[in-house]
């Protein structure tokens, strides 16, 4: 998370006690209006009977703060869904815990971002798909979607939150990085975050949809390097690039299970966002309490520290910098979850990144949408 200090890192096996999380994502529900192709939820995705009820979410919130948790963002699918979001928000706050909400902002009203705000929310971050309308609606598989969404943000404002812009990136809106950095201007935004899709879970179905070609990278990084110094001070711009041109990799969630603990809508906890993709065990909340998963979940500990490493991590300068970097993508294309990660350019399968970097050239294939308990089409 932005602002965190990293704990001392900790061995897999017999490792000395963790400091404690820092941040907790909780994915309130897997349900959502959009369909977006890179949709960063598991394959397999739970029914609103599924989901944890409002006090189990209340239980498990009151845990995180025992824990020593500073920040909650609250998160989907789409959370605005959740009836009993603005009893989150006030239950977070009483606790003097910082919350955002991250939303695709279709769904927010006037008047829910004012109950909102008055529980005591602390910030909005906003997802953009494309800043064309048909572009927008195409990605989100939603009609009208950038005209709500910029409405919602202006409703933030009104309701004087915090707004981060977050632009999930992709062959289909990577040329529109230049018009980001001025709506966010406009939108009076505190931060930018520009980030390309990572290829795992449903994102990894529509890889070859997806992609981005090298040179539209390069004109891309160009254009957030300039507005970066330009603009230093006045918007805060992430700029996260895509894996697939790297030399090394980025570092997994800054370590694995150091910083951040996930809560999935049915009440798994994961040490990140994608990690149910893992051939692992993951403990329930509705099972055991979150001291007793952060801490002693044999998950959580698998791949704290350096000695699960294989080489060339093992002896590698830089194991404490990327940690090995992420296991989901090492997993997804090695089928090893110890496997350096195929971005790293000393990985013996880096091979696999640069034929993926040459698939990009060819032309997309139609995305593949999803919905929840339905199949799923070929759709353009």
């Amino acid at each position: 998370m932005d602002g965190f200090t990293p704990v001392d890192a900790v061995t897999a096996n017999q490792a000395p006690r963790a400091g404690p999380p820092l941040g907790l994502l909780a994915e309130l529900t897997h349900r959502c209006p959009l369909q977006c192709p890179y949709c960063s939820n598991p394959l397999k995705l739970l029914k609103a009977a599924e989901e944890l009820d409002t006090a189990e979410w209340l239980s498990a919130f009151a845990q995180a703060a025992d824990l020593g948790v500073l920040q909650v963002h609250l998160s989907g699918g789409e959370p605005m869904l959740r009836t009993d979001l603005e009893e989150f928000v006030a239950a977070l706050s009483a606790r003097g815990i910082y919350t955002n909400l991250i939303t695709s902002g279709v769904m927010l009203k006037r008047e829910r971002m004012g109950r909102l705000a008055d529980c005591g929310l602390d910030h909005v971050q906003l997802s953009f798909q494309a800043l064309d309308a048909e572009t927008s609606d195409r990605i989100g598989n939603y009609t009208g979607s950038l005209a709500e969404k910029l409405e919602a943000a202006r409703w933030v404002r009104e309701a004087g939150l915090p707004l981060t812009l977050n632009a999930p990136t992709h062959r289909h809106n990577i040329g529109q990085a230049a018009r980001l950095i001025e709506l966010a201007l406009e939108l009076d935004a505190d931060r930018l975050e520009i980030a390309h899709v990572q290829y795992y879970g449903w994102a990894e179905k529509n890889r070859a949809a997806l992609m981005p070609d090298y040179d539209a990278v390069l004109e891309e990084a160009a254009i957030v390097g300039s507005a970066r110094e330009r603009l230093r001070g006045v918007l805060n711009i992430d700029y996260v690039t895509p894996d697939t041109y790297a030399e090394f990799p980025k570092p997994c969630m800054g370590g694995w299970a150091r910083d951040v603990i996930t809560i999935t809508p049915g009440g798994k906890v994961l040490p990140c966002h994608a990690a149910e993709s893992l051939p692992l065990h993951f403990d329930n909340v509705r099972e055991k309490s979150l001291d007793e998963v952060w801490y002693d979940g044999a998950a959580f500990n698998r791949f704290r520290g350096d000695e699960w490493m294989k080489e060339p991590c093992g002896t590698c300068p830089r194991r404490d910098v990327d940690f090995g970097g992420c296991r989901c993508q090492a997993f997804a294309l090695t089928g090893d979850v110890e496997a350096t990660d195929p971005a790293c350019s000393l990985s013996p399968h880096h091979g696999l990144m640069a034929a993926l970097a040459e698939a990009s050239n060819a032309a997309p294939p139609p995305f593949l949408y999803r919905r929840i308990g339905k199949g799923h089409g070929a759709v353009r």
